[in-house]
């Protein structure tokens, strides 16, 4: 397998300053790091560098979003407030997301990553890709950011190959612990995208991503949310993917699969209450890849989201892309036992209800 990688030092340059976890670092909240820093990604790529794996990948050079590329999704105003703060030194682009003085030029370089690796997958010069960009995307909204993402990434690489290269149907299989509300606002009354949403209930954004929120109009039943109750582990995340994400991916049939790719249900997390290994990321990436080869050709395209372990994270990165290219070799993730030795990992009556009913709306699509 050929698989695309998208990586740009300067992704590592955008500045969400210091704080508390997240929260501002005012009053008795004493200043660290804010927890979307560049450590967790680019220590994904030095792992890679480390152990081989980017000797692999077929590296895709990003480039800018134009303007007209990010207003196929978001309002000329947001964007035009983005810009004046990144040249007026930084700000906040809404809910939790600061970013300093060139931050929205980074925020350029992320889409156009995204857009690049796109355009890789659907032109077939790349069976599959992963996009390594900062910041991230799956929160931000047309005319807002949230949850440290000012950029639409996967939404605007979506829109660009069906704007420039005639692609239809794009099925987005979004698994960060956070749910995925940019994807599911962008095309909420679109039927020629399916939304699927796994994720912990009521983590991020507040009161979002709940089971009843299907889609409107002619995208009724086009958007599926699993809203997971905490502690989730391998037994529930693979009984979504079988159950739900498989039936009604296949019964869909995308010309493109998209995964926003986050990895803070990984069990060492701070901003998610999961129990993920690298081993079951590896499985779900197993799970994609079939599908994609089954119903589109390959034509996968993962575009990294969250995850703020900087030391476990990598391993689960590492494993994702290890699967995508086929590597005969792979690394020892010494964090495995340790999390396969904690309990919660089979699936609980309580996990499987809420899978039950999003099982039904899978069905529906049949």
């Amino acid at each position: 397998m050929s698989t695309g990688f998208v990586w740009h030092e300067r992704y590592m340059w955008h500045d969400t300053g210091s704080a508390g976890l997240f929260v501002p670092a005012t009053g008795h909240v004493q200043p660290d790091r804010h927890v979307e820093s560049p450590e967790a990604k680019r220590r994904i790529r030095n792992l890679m560098e480390a152990s081989g794996l980017i000797d692999a990948v077929t590296m895709i050079r990003p480039r800018p979003a134009t303007r007209a590329e990010v207003l196929r999704y978001h309002t000329p105003g947001y964007i035009d407030r983005l810009e004046a703060m990144s040249c007026a030194g930084g700000g906040d682009a809404g809910m939790e997301t600061p970013f300093a003085a060139g931050g929205y030029e980074i925020a350029l370089l992320s889409a156009g990553g995204v857009i690049a690796a796109a355009e890789a997958v659907v032109d077939g010069a790349v069976d599959n890709a992963y996009a390594l960009v900062r910041p991230p995307g799956h929160h931000a909204e047309a005319d807002i950011g949230k949850g440290f993402c000012l950029l639409a990434n996967a939404v605007l690489a979506i829109r660009h190959v069906q704007a420039t290269r005639g692609i239809g149907r794009v099925a987005v299989v979004d698994y960060d612990v956070h749910h995925g509300n940019g994807s599911e606002h962008a095309f909420y009354e679109d039927p020629g995208v399916l939304t699927i949403s796994i994720h912990q209930d009521n983590c991020f954004p507040p009161r979002s991503g709940a089971l009843g929120d299907t889609g409107r109009g002619r995208g009724e039943g086009y958007n599926i949310n699993v809203p997971l109750p905490p502690g989730s582990g391998r037994g529930a995340y693979l009984a979504v993917m079988e159950r739900v994400v498989v039936p009604a991916v296949t019964a869909f049939r995308p010309e493109l699969i998209v995964v926003p790719s986050g990895f803070d249900a990984g069990g060492f997390d701070p901003l998610g209450r999961m129990m993920l290994s690298s081993g079951t990321y590896r499985e779900m990436a197993a799970i994609l890849k079939r599908l994609a080869a089954d119903l589109c050709g390959g034509r996968l395209l993962f575009t990294h989201e969250g995850g703020y372990s900087a030391t476990h994270v990598p391993f689960c990165a590492h494993a994702v892309i290890e699967e995508l290219c086929g590597a005969p070799d792979r690394i020892e993730d010494p964090y495995e036992a340790i999390l396969a030795g904690m309990g919660g990992h089979q699936l609980y009556p309580h996990q499987d209800a809420v899978i039950r009913r999003a099982e039904e709306l899978a069905a529906k699509l049949a």
